[in-house]
């Protein structure tokens, strides 16, 4: 099969096209043909894509761990899906990504696709919205009522934070920047804020029971003062995981695969209540600029694997 695979992963990682051999699924597993591919543009320098389980070096990598596709073959004991079941959803860090024509996945990793979306569309949701999800659900306990503060509200995960956060009866203060705020605006936030020309720590009062930090850098330090007593500090940017300030390293998480949450989310896309948004789409030959690019716009950059999807 043909894949993108990451050819130098020290100096300049680039990906370059090349023949594979077609994996097979194993007990638990499920082989997808996949349609359409999410994107992340840090993903090639992330330690899982050059680095193995164990801490070895890691060759020829094949990113995009998030997809939309048809199920192609099922492993033994999987019951859930069938063959030719258009799903999405994402798989292990450590695999063999989306960008290439088939990739494994487990059972629990997956869920029908919403049928409101193309491939295309779909692909830009598992990864973004399942930490959205997580983040304020399983870290941040969130309960109608709340106020929670997004920063990057703008950005693929906070899009969706934002909206799930305003979705289940919370008031959503997001933080953007400059052009950003008038898209921030149609997510269901109350106040958005540029934080490149307002400190938001001025302008903000009244305290938070979750401030959820999709940026990085000090936002979630600069933002502690402003949680309630019991509240909830979360973060996705990995430069928090070791951070020397315990408080900020217990708020950084990792999503995790959840079918259930797909499931649910797929519901909120399919009855018009969760958007998303694709950056651009990219032919397969074109799919190292999803990396190296800087291209504008909101939501994900996608990468077509099978135009014919």
């Amino acid at each position: 099969m043909k894949a993108m695979c990451l050819a130098d992963s020290r100096d300049s990682p680039k990906l370059v096209e090349a023949e594979v051999l077609q994996p097979q699924p194993g007990p638990g597993e499920v082989l997808v043909r996949v349609s359409a591919a999410g994107t992340i543009r840090t993903e090639l320098s992330w330690y899982p894509t050059t680095h193995d389980k164990s801490g070895g070096l890691r060759l020829n990598a094949i990113p995009a761990h998030e997809f939309a596709g048809v199920v192609a073959a099922l492993g033994e004991g999987v019951t859930d899906f069938t063959v030719g079941q258009h799903v999405y959803g994402m798989n292990d860090w450590y695999a063999e990504g989306a960008l290439a024509d088939y990739c494994l996945t487990t059972a629990n990793a997956i869920a029908p696709a919403p049928i409101t979306l193309s491939p295309t569309k779909a692909a830009t949701v598992p990864i973004s919205a399942l930490t959205a999800w997580q983040g304020l659900f399983e870290h941040g306990q969130l309960h109608p009522g709340d106020r929670v503060l997004v920063h990057g509200a703008a950005g693929s995960v906070g899009l969706f934070a934002a909206q799930i956060a305003h979705l289940h009866g919370a008031y959503v203060v997001g933080t953007a920047a400059g052009h950003d705020t008038y898209f921030a605006k149609q997510l269901g936030i109350a106040q958005v804020i540029d934080y490149h020309t307002i400190r938001f720590e001025d302008v903000l009062q009244e305290p938070f029971d979750i401030v959820f930090d999709t940026v990085g850098g000090d936002l979630l330090l600069r933002s502690l003062p402003l949680l309630k007593p019991g509240g909830f500090a979360i973060t996705v940017s990995s430069t928090h995981e070791n951070s020397p300030d315990e408080r900020i390293r217990k708020a950084f998480f990792i999503v995790q695969p959840n079918q259930r949450q797909l499931m649910e989310i797929a519901a909120l896309i399919d009855t018009f209540k969760l958007r998303t948004w694709i950056k651009a789409t990219l032919p397969f030959a074109q799919a190292n600029d999803a990396y190296t690019a800087s291209i504008p716009g909101h939501g994900k950059t996608v990468v077509m694997v099978d135009p014919a999807a």
